[in-house]
């Protein structure tokens, strides 16, 4: 998925993201406005998966919710 659709879809986006990672805040997932290293690295530092888990997870999400 490109960066652009990304973020001009991370307003719906972030809803199902606030449902898969409980542990970010609604403010924190605002700031990040879909980037997917940001998600990554709040990913790993909430939930203590390593960089690569964390990036995998994110992937994963934003391919399940083109």
């Amino acid at each position: 998925m490109n960066k652009d659709t990304i973020e001009g879809q991370w307003k719906q986006l972030s809803g199902k993201a606030k449902a898969v990672w409980g542990d970010i805040t609604d403010d924190e997932l605002t700031r990040i406005n879909g980037n997917a290293q940001q998600l990554a690295g709040l990913v790993q530092e909430r939930y203590g998966r390593t960089r690569e888990e964390a990036e995998r997870e994110v992937k994963e999400f934003f391919d399940k919710n083109r």
